[in-house]
């Protein structure tokens, strides 16, 4: 028989505390009767012998020390899982939202999950394929692996997440079920209404499960939305044998919402104000990302954030990027020409790419064709620099033809139409094209007979 508390001890925020508290465990969910007759619900973050501190994931409004009745639950925060979640709607903590009724399942899990253990994870194979030549060109997506997108305020990151969320699949030729589980917290009003438009005019609503947490939602709800979002992707994967794409925006908004809870209960502070367990938490989160042994499913990370400042030694993304394989940085002055996607190529990697690439997978040249581009691309920051000094007429003749290089680089390799769709083998073309703007004796990163067999010919002959 479970036993109701009559009234509360304090209020703090987005926090209660309840005293004579017998037989609670930490992470327990709480029930709550504000005036008689609304409906809360809370989690319990700290216990101290008969007292616990309780997080109200629909905020404490209306709540005061006499008009609260509170009941525990006797289990952890829990989520109805089914196939049936593809195509739905669901708010921060797995309401649905979308006026088509509740999820019919008796399968409920653990939004905490379990990390995955080392021994029975299987090493990242096989590519996603994006459909945008800067991602699958340079740093390709790895099924099982976590590749955060750096931006920053103002970029078009949501722009870029909605068109992966359209165009993302498992490439050529590939077999298994794919699906996307798409996760926003703290976004607007008008961005969410963007995403739901987007994926309902282009047609891929049906494999796409939706979590929002909006702008005007309790901060609380912020720091369950990602792992509600997992826990059906961990499910859909391993249990339904699908490949699933989690993209988690904005992550900056989780840590945020971190360190006003934090703040809340009076936490001594870490850099920045953030709480010392941002690492964990975070860490936590992306872990939760590959591949199990004897599992034919995968799921695979693409968190984005926006770094405060475009400053990316901030702990959001420099602890992020401790954690995860890689980044993809977009650029501000990328996006200044109007170049889209503005992702920035040097500070941008992948680091299973080379697991993932190649014979059997993109193509035998795939390696070597992205070696060379980074190397050529890079030269060309030493000829603008160059050139900013003496002026590009002083430049020497091969100068002038990465310049000439850069240009087009950037232009028709990197920037590509909101809804083109490239595939990995009309990326890698491009790619050959580009280069043939260079001398072939500039080519030193790429095997000669790839060389031959790839390198294009003008008027019949190789240049």
């Amino acid at each position: 028989m479970a036993i109701e508390y009559l009234g509360l001890s304090n209020v703090n925020g987005p926090l209660v505390v309840l005293e004579g508290v017998q037989n609670a465990f930490f992470d327990e969910i709480v029930e709550f009767t504000v005036g008689g007759k609304e409906q809360k619900l809370g989690r319990i973050v700290e216990l101290n012998e008969d007292k616990a501190v309780i997080q109200v994931f629909e905020g404490t409004e209306n709540m005061s020390l006499t008009n609260t009745h509170t009941r525990l639950s006797g289990h952890t925060m829990e989520v109805a899982v089914s196939p049936d979640m593809l195509g739905r709607t669901f708010n921060g903590i797995g309401e649905p939202i979308d006026g088509l009724g509740p999820i019919i399942s008796s399968d409920k899990r653990d939004v905490n999950g379990l990390p995955l253990n080392p021994v029975q994870r299987e090493y990242p194979r096989n590519y996603i394929r994006t459909g945008i030549s800067a991602i699958d060109g340079l740093t390709t997506l790895i099924r099982g692996q976590k590749l955060p997108i750096f931006s920053g305020n103002g970029l078009p990151h949501d722009r870029l997440a909605a068109q992966i969320v359209k165009q993302a699949s498992l490439g050529d030729g590939a077999e298994g079920e794919f699906a996307v589980v798409f996760g926003a917290m703290g976004v607007k009003h008008d961005v969410a209404e963007f995403f739901q438009k987007t994926f309902e005019e282009s047609g891929v609503s049906d494999h796409v499960c939706m979590f929002l947490n909006l702008a005007n939602d309790p901060v609380v709800e912020r720091l369950i939305t990602p792992k509600v979002a997992l826990t059906v992707a961990e499910y859909l994967a391993f249990e339904c044998n699908m490949h699933i794409l989690v993209i988690l925006t904005d992550m900056t908004s989780f840590a945020e919402a971190m360190r006003e809870v934090s703040s809340s209960r009076g936490e001594i502070p870490s850099r920045k104000g953030y709480p010392g367990y941002l690492y964990s938490e975070l860490a936590t989160l992306y872990e939760r990302a590959g591949i199990i042994e004897g599992a034919s499913g995968s799921v695979t990370q693409l968190p984005i954030l926006t770094m405060p400042n475009d400053d990316i030694t901030h702990p959001i993304p420099d602890l992020t990027g401790y954690i995860t394989e890689g980044q993809i940085v977009l650029d501000r002055n990328l996006h200044g020409q109007a170049v889209y996607p503005p992702i920035s190529i040097l500070p941008s990697l992948s680091r299973l790419m080379k697991d993932g690439i190649g014979a059997g997978y993109t193509r035998e040249d795939h390696q070597d064709l992205a070696n060379q581009l980074f190397s050529a691309y890079a030269k060309v920051g030493e000829a603008r620099n160059l050139a900013s000094v003496i002026g590009e007429d002083e430049l020497s003749p091969i100068d002038k033809k990465y310049l000439k290089f850069g240009r087009a680089f950037e232009e028709r390799y990197i920037g590509q139409g909101a809804g083109e769709n490239r595939t990995i083998q009309e990326t890698l073309d491009l790619g050959w094209e580009l280069l043939g703007l260079l001398p072939k004796e500039e080519l030193d990163r790429i095997d000669t007979k790839l060389i031959e067999k790839y390198y294009p010919q003008k008027d019949g002959v190789q240049s």
